[in-house]
């Protein structure tokens, strides 16, 4: 912790708030760049959001109250970001965000470089077949690692009926997926 604070302070000194934030960029644009793609679907809207995101990180960084981590405020101001950007979306094009979920499942079926495997492609089936809610849920602690408690300060959301929305969850995607292998093993 000792050594965030340090970092912060870098990222606010005027002398030092360039090379920090470089710092800043090496260390989170990938896990970011991931995380506001799953949610925008394609690589533009992900690359644009992305941009966005750390436009406002670095014009708010002085407001940064540390009441959570860094790395939970950038997930939150990127999720925001996302949020934005679909609502945008939906009302230019009137898609809903179930809509643009089962866009992004079709687009991973046709991708010819999507490397993942039967399971994978699965798991997406299913993922898209949950509500908003918890595919959000499911995707910040699955797929980003997060905490209970940071996906709590990035949605809102209390922790208990996170853990119970992510388990529930957990529980519906292994029946699902039984469920498919067992129906594949009896065609053949």
């Amino acid at each position: 912790m000792k050594n965030e604070v340090r970092f912060i302070n870098d990222l606010i000194d005027h002398k030092k708030k360039d090379k920090a934030f470089k710092k800043l960029l090496d260390l989170y644009q990938e896990r970011l760049y991931w995380h506001i793609r799953k949610l925008v679907v394609t690589h533009e809207n992900a690359d644009d959001v992305l941009q966005n995101t750390f436009l406002k990180v670095y014009k708010n960084l002085s407001n940064f109250k540390q009441e959570s981590s860094l790395h939970t405020w950038m997930y939150r101001i990127a999720y925001n970001e996302s949020m934005r950007f679909l609502e945008q979306n939906k009302r230019n094009n009137y898609t809903s965000l179930d809509d643009i979920g089962k866009k992004y499942l079709n687009s991973l079926e046709e991708d010819v470089y999507f490397d993942g495997n039967e399971i994978q492609l699965k798991l997406q089936q299913i993922l898209s077949k949950l509500s908003e809610n918890q595919r959000k849920i499911f995707h910040l602690k699955y797929y980003d690692n997060l905490k209970f408690r940071e996906i709590e300060d990035v949605l809102g959301i209390n922790e208990g009926t996170l853990k119970s929305s992510y388990y529930n969850t957990v529980k519906y995607i292994e029946k699902n997926i039984l469920t498919v292998e067992l129906l594949e093993e009896n065609k053949v």
